[in-house]
C-alpha cells in the first residue's frame, strides 16, 4: 500500500470540513475571485450529516455573506420570539433574569444539518468542488515543512489493515493554502497544533459534551419560537452545564443538554443526566405522549479567547470550531464559524496567504466578541454560584477586567475514586425514550462498515483492566454516549476492553476526557458515522 501511486489533485485552496465555517470560506473565496480553484472535503456521506448544533443562529454574518439565504431557508427555521432562563430543582423550575448574552431577539432556530447543504449548494453554484465522503487522514508537508495539503483516507481496508476486494487509495489534495474547518477536536487540527506548537503559551482548551434530540409532540404543547435554557438539577453545583428546549413549528421541539467535560466525579454519567432531565416533572409534561425522531451527541469547544491556538502556520489556517471560535456564554458558534471562514477567505485573497490571519481574527468583530466574555466560562471552575457571580461582574464591566482567567485540561480534572465522594443524585426511573445508549445510537442513524480498522485507538489496553479500573472505574464506559467502550470478561478470570466502534457517533469525548490521554480518535472510512440532517 505504501509503495502504490496515489492520485494527486491540485487546488489553490483546499478546505477540510464542509460545515458552516468551511463553506462560508469557500463561498467568500469565489465571491471575491471567481477564478480561484477551491475544493471542500467533507468526511460525512452527505453535507450536513455530521453537523450538530443547538442551533440558534445569530443571522448577521450569514446575511452579510449570502443575503438570499432566507429565500432558500431550511425546513426548520423558526424566528425566536422570547427567552426563558430557569433554575431547576428535582421537582420545580424557577425563573431567573435572562443574561444579556442569551437574549435571542432577532435570532432564528435552525437545523444546522439542513442549513449546511444549502450553503453547499450555493458554493457549488459559484464553482466550488465539494467532495462528500472524503475524510482527511493526515496533513501533508513540503520540503520546507509547510503544509501542502492533506491525504484522503483509503477506502476498502479491512479490520486487520489489509486491502480488501474494493480497496482504493485515497488521493492527495495539494493546495497553496489548506484551511482546516473540521469542527471541534478535529483530527487534522490536533495533528497540526501539536506539530507547530500552536497551543504554546495558551490556556488549555476545555470542552463540553452536548446531547440533542428532536421530538414530535401532540398538538398544542409547543410555543413556536420559545427558547428555554436551564441550569441546576440534575447537575450538582460543582458540575458545569445546563439544558435547552427550542420550540419549533409543526408541534416539534429540540431538547438538549450540555455537560462541561471538566467535571470531577469519576462516577458521573452525562447520558444518564440528560435522560433524568427529560423526566423532570415540567419537561416530562411537555414530552410525554410525543415521539422522538432523531438524536445525537457532539463535543463543544468552550475554552474561548485564551484557549484559541495560534490560528495560522506555514501553508494552513485553522478556522471555526477547529480554532475554538465558539462563544460559550452566548451558547452560539455558527455565526462565529461563518465569520471565521469569511475572514480566512478575505485574508487569503488580499494577502496571497501571507502571515497575519491570527492577529486579523483576534482584532475582528469575532475575536473582540470572544475577548469580551473570556472570563465567564473559567469562572465556573469554583462552582455554580461563584460562577454566576463572576459572570454577572464580567457582564456589568463589559469584560474590561484587567485579568484573564485560565482554563484547565479536562482529562486532568477527573478525580480518582478514592479522592471523590460522589453526591447522592436521587435519580429516579426513566420513562421517556431512549431507554439506553444503544437506543440513542439507533436515533443517530449511525452506520460504519463493520470490516474496517477500529478508528478509536487505545495506546495501552492493559491499562484498562489494571490502573484505570482501580483508580477511576473505567470512566470511558460512563462518559461515552454511544456504548462504544465496554469492559467484558476475558475468559481467564479477568476483564478486558471491548471497543464497539460501529456505535461511534463521532462526538470525540473519549479523545478529550480519558484521564490517561491514551485514546485517539481518527476518521473512519469516508462516509461513515451518524446522520444528523434533521438536527
Amino acid at each position: 500500500m505504501s509503495g502504490a501511486e496515489r492520485d494527486v489533485m491540485e487546488y489553490e485552496v483546499a478546505i477540510v470540513g464542509g460545515g458552516p465555517s468551511g463553506l462560508a470560506c469557500a463561498i467568500r473565496l469565489k465571491q471575491l475571485n471567481p477564478d480561484l480553484s477551491v475544493c471542500v472535503l467533507e468526511k460525512a456521506a452527505a453535507l450536513g450529516a455530521h453537523s450538530l448544533s443547538g442551533a440558534v443562529l445569530e443571522p448577521g454574518p450569514l446575511d452579510a455573506l449570502w443575503p438570499q439565504w432566507r429565500d432558500h431557508a431550511p425546513a426548520i427555521c423558526v424566528p425566536a420570539t422570547r427567552d426563558e432562563f430557569l433554575y431547576m430543582t428535582p421537582r420545580r423550575r424557577y425563573r431567573l433574569p435572562t443574561p444579556p448574552q442569551m437574549n435571542n431577539h432577532g435570532n432564528v432556530i435552525v437545523s444546522l444539518g439542513q442549513l449546511v447543504p444549502l450553503l453547499g449548494a450555493e458554493a457549488e453554484r459559484l464553482g466550488v468542488d465539494v467532495f462528500a465522503g472524503f475524510a482527511a487522514a493526515e496533513a501533508l508537508f513540503d520540503e520546507a515543512g509547510a503544509v501542502k495539503g492533506v491525504r484522503i483516507g483509503d477506502m476498502g481496508v479491512d479490520k486487520n489493515g489489509a486491502p480488501g476486494p474494493n480497496h482504493a487509495l485515497g488521493p492527495e489534495i495539494h493546495a497553496k493554502l489548506t484551511v482546516i474547518c473540521e469542527g471541534c477536536r478535529g483530527s487534522t487540527a490536533k495533528q497540526l497544533i501539536r506539530r507547530f506548537g500552536l497551543d504554546q503559551g495558551k490556556s488549555p482548551q476545555t470542552y463540553g459534551l452536548g446531547f440533542k434530540e428532536l421530538w414530535q409532540l401532540p398538538a398544542g404543547r409547543v410555543e413556536a419560537g420559545l427558547i428555554q435554557h436551564t441550569l441546576g438539577w440534575p447537575l450538582d453545583p460543582r458540575t458545569y452545564g445546563g439544558s435547552f428546549l427550542y420550540h419549533l413549528n409543526d408541534d416539534r421541539v429540540y431538547v438538549g443538554f450540555v455537560v462541561g467535560l471538566d467535571y470531577e466525579d469519576p462516577r458521573f454519567e452525562p447520558f444518564e443526566a440528560f435522560q433524568q432531565y427529560k423526566n423532570h416533572p415540567d419537561v416530562k409534561r411537555l414530552l410525554e405522549g410525543g415521539e422522538i425522531l432523531a438524536a445525537g451527541a457532539r463535543t463543544v469547544i468552550e475554552g474561548g479567547y485564551q484557549s484559541m491556538p495560534t490560528l495560522e502556520m506555514p501553508g494552513a489556517i485553522l478556522a471555526g470550531d477547529a480554532g475554538g471560535t465558539l462563544n460559550t456564554p452566548k451558547i452560539k458558534g455558527i455565526h462565529q464559524a461563518i465569520r471565521s471562514g469569511v475572514t480566512a477567505a478575505e485574508h487569503y485573497v488580499e494577502t496571497g496567504g501571507s502571515a497575519g490571519f491570527d492577529a486579523r481574527w483576534r482584532a475582528s468583530a469575532g475575536g473582540r466578541e470572544l475577548h469580551k466574555v473570556r472570563n465567564i466560562r473559567p469562572g465556573f471552575r469554583k462552582g455554580l454560584w461563584l460562577g454566576l457571580a463572576n459572570a454577572g461582574f464580567e457582564t456589568l464591566t463589559g469584560g474590561r477586567s484587567p485579568w484573564t482567567l485560565a482554563n484547565h485540561a479536562d482529562h486532568t480534572a477527573l478525580k480518582r475514586l478514592d479522592q471523590y465522594a460522589s453526591p447522592q443524585r436521587a435519580w429516579g426511573e426513566r420513562e421517556l425514550p431512549p431507554r439506553d445508549r444503544l437506543a440513542a445510537v439507533f436515533f443517530a442513524a449511525t452506520t460504519h462498515e463493520e470490516d474496517q480498522p477500529v478508528h478509536l485507538r487505545v495506546a495501552d489496553t492493559t491499562l484498562c483492566a489494571t490502573r484505570c479500573a482501580s483508580e477511576y472505574g473505567n470512566p470511558c464506559t460512563r462518559f461515552c454516549p454511544a456504548n462504544v467502550y465496554e469492559m467484558i470478561e476475558d475468559g481467564a478470570g479477568g476483564r478486558k476492553l471491548q471497543i464497539n466502534s460501529s456505535n461511534c457517533v463521532h462526538c470525540k469525548a473519549c479523545d478529550i476526557k480519558d484521564p490517561y490521554a491514551q485514546i485517539t480518535w481518527v476518521p473512519p472510512e469516508g462516509g461513515s458515522g451518524p446522520n444528523y440532517q434533521s438536527l
